[in-house]
C-alpha cells in the first residue's frame, strides 16, 4: 500500500484500463507519463498536503529594497541636472580604486552609486560624494559626504535647549547641598558649514536602506574619542561604554571619528587648490572656506608624486587639541575678580595651516605616516599614484593627471602602536571643604602643657593683684 491508501494492484488495473480506453500510438514510451498523470488525478487535497506560505526572508526584504534602486527616476531632466551638479562619478572612483588594488566590488559600488542618487534626489545637496565605508561587528556603515548651501541649525539649538532644561530640572529637584566643584568651561560647537562641521554626513548599513543624517560634532566628543579605542557595532542608537565616558551614542562617536579621519587623511595634489584672500573683521578668526580649485592646474606625474611627499597637501583643516579647528579663549567668558588677566590668559592653540605638505606630517612609532606606490610597474606612464595612511589604516588617496580620489574603508580606529592603554582615572576629589570646625587638632606635648599652666598661673596672679589694688582704692574713697 502507498501513502495515499492505494496499492500496486489497483494502480496497475486503472493504468491498463486507461491504456485500453485512450489507445495511444506508442504506449511503451508514454507508459510512465500516463502513470504519473493517473497518480496526479487520484491525489486528494487535504490539510496534510498543503504547506503554509513562508514569511519573506531577510534576503528577500533586502532584495526588495535594492529593487527600488534600479527603478528609473520620475523626472529624467531634473535627475540629470542633479547628477551633473551634485553627485560625483562613483564609477570613475571605483575604476581608480580598482586600478590601485583597493576599494569595493563592482556590484557593490554600482549599488552605492544608485543609493547616492536617491540621496541627491531627496536632500538636494550642493555636493555629494562617497566618503567611505566603516566596518562594524554587527553591520557596516556606508558614509556619504554632502555639502549644503544653507545649513539649518535647528538641531543644535534644540540640543542646547534640552540640555539647559535638564540642568534646570536637576537643580530644582535636588534637595542636597550644592557641590563646591565647578565644571571647567566647555568649548562651543563650530557653526554649521565651518571647521569640523563643514560637511554633513549621511550613513546607511546597506544600499537601498534609508539614509540617516549624523548630528554635528562637538569638541568634547572629539576630545573623548581621542582617548578611547572602541569598535563600531553597526547600530547608531547603541550606547558607547567606555572610559572616559563618551558624551553621546554611537552616532555621535561615528561622527567624531569621521571628523578625525577626514582631518588627517583628506589630501590632494599640490597646487590643485589655491588660497582665496579674504579679510576677516573679527580677530583670531580663521576663514574655513578660503580655498578653491585652481583652474590652471596642469597635473603632476605619478612617479613624482610617489617619490616626493611634498607633492601632496592636506586640504582639510587640522583639529586642535581643544577639539575645534579654530581656537576660542574659554577664560574670557569667566567672571574673575582679579584684574591680572594677562598673567593667567592661556596660550592660543595653533595648528598647521591649510594646504600644508604631507611631508611635514610627524612620524609615530618610528614609522612614516604614509606609504606610496605605483598602481602598475609594467606601464608606469599610465599608472596611478597611490598613497596609504599608516596612522589611519584604510585611508587611501589615488591621483592621475588632473584628478584624485580620497576614500576610507576600515574599522574607523587609529593605529596606537603595539597595544592600547586606557587613560588612568583622575585622583579623587574632596568630598567637602576642609575647615577648622572639622579639623582634628594634635594633642599637646608635656612641655606645652607646662607652659600653658604657667601662663594660666601668671594670669591668675595678675588678676588677684589688680583686684586687691581696686579694693584699696575703694577703701581710700
Amino acid at each position: 500500500n502507498g501513502t495515499g491508501g492505494r496499492n500496486l494492484y489497483d494502480h496497475l488495473t486503472d493504468l491498463l484500463l486507461k491504456v485500453m480506453e485512450e489507445r495511444p500510438e506508442n504506449a511503451v514510451d508514454t507508459f510512465e507519463k500516463m502513470s504519473l498523470e493517473l497518480k496526479e488525478d487520484s491525489l486528494k487535497i487535504t490539510e496534510s498536503t498543503l504547506r503554509d506560505l513562508p514569511d519573506p526572508s531577510a534576503a528577500a526584504a533586502e532584495l526588495e529594497q535594492q529593487r527600488l534602486l534600479f527603478s528609473p527616476p520620475a523626472d529624467t531632466t531634473v535627475n540629470e541636472e542633479l547628477e551633473e551638479t551634485a553627485l560625483s562619478n562613483v564609477n570613475k572612483t571605483a575604476f581608480y580604486l580598482e586600478e590601485a588594488g583597493v576599494g569595493l566590488s563592482r556590484q557593490e559600488m554600482q549599488k552605492i552609486f544608485l543609493a547616492l542618487r536617491q540621496l541627491v534626489e531627496q536632500e538636494k545637496p550642493q555636493q555629494c560624494r562617497l566618503w567611505g565605508k566603516i566596518l562594524g561587528t554587527e553591520g557596516n556603515y556606508i558614509v556619504a559626504e554632502t555639502q549644503h548651501e544653507e545649513e539649518v541649525e535647528q538641531e543644535l539649538s534644540t540640543e542646547e535647549q534640552t540640555e539647559e532644561e535638564m540642568e534646570n530640572v536637576d537643580e530644582e529637584k535636588d534637595p542636597l547641598p550644592c557641590s563646591v566643584y565647578t565644571r571647567p568651561p566647555v568649548a562651543p560647537k563650530e557653526a554649521a558649514g565651518t571647521g569640523a562641521n563643514k560637511f554633513v554626513y549621511y550613513v546607511c548599513n546597506k544600499p537601498g536602506q534609508v539614509w540617516v543624517r549624523l548630528p554635528s560634532v562637538s569638541p568634547a566628543q572629539i576630545a573623548v574619542a581621542r582617548q578611547i579605542n572602541r569598535f563600531f557595532t553597526g547600530r547608531l542608537d547603541s550606547v558607547v561604554l567606555s572610559y572616559p565616558p563618551f558624551p553621546g551614542n554611537e552616532a555621535n562617536y561615528l561622527r567624531a571619528q569621521i571628523a578625525r579621519i577626514s582631518a588627517g587623511t583628506q589630501i590632494s595634489p599640490f597646487d590643485f587648490y589655491q588660497l582665496i584672500e579674504k579679510e576677516s573683521d573679527e580677530e583670531n578668526e580663521a576663514l574655513l572656506n578660503n580655498y578653491e580649485i585652481n583652474a590652471d592646474f596642469e597635473g603632476i606625474s605619478a612617479s613624482e608624486m610617489v617619490k616626493d611627499m611634498a607633492n601632496w597637501v592636506h586640504h582639510a583643516y587640522h583639529i586642535l587639541p581643544q577639539g575645534r579647528c579654530t581656537w576660542v579663549n574659554l577664560a574670557a567668558n569667566l567672571d574673575t575678580e582679579e584684574e591680572d588677566e594677562e598673567a593667567n590668559e592661556p596660550e592660543p592653540e595653533v595648528g598647521p595651516p591649510i594646504l600644508t605638505a604631507v611631508s611635514h606630517d610627524a612620524e609615530m612609532f618610528d614609522c612614516p605616516p604614509w606609504s606610496s606606490w605605483l598602481s602598475s610597474t609594467l606601464t608606469p606612464q599610465h599608472a596611478l599614484a597611490v598613497l596609504r595612511s599608516v596612522l589611519w589604516p584604510g585611508a587611501y588617496a589615488c591621483a592621475h593627471a588632473k584628478e584624485f580620489v580620497n576614500i576610507y574603508i576600515g574599522r574607523g580606529l587609529k593605529c596606537v602602536g603595539e597595544e592600547y592603554s586606557p587613560p588612568l582615572p583622575p585622583p579623587p576629589q574632596e568630598e567637602y571643604p576642609i575647615g577648622s570646625e572639622v579639623t582634628e587638632e594634635l594633642d599637646p606635648q608635656v612641655e606645652e602643657e607646662q607652659a600653658l599652666s604657667l601662663e594660666g598661673q601668671q594670669e591668675a596672679s595678675e588678676g588677684t593683684v589688680e583686684s586687691e589694688e581696686d579694693d584699696e582704692d575703694e577703701d581710700d574713697d
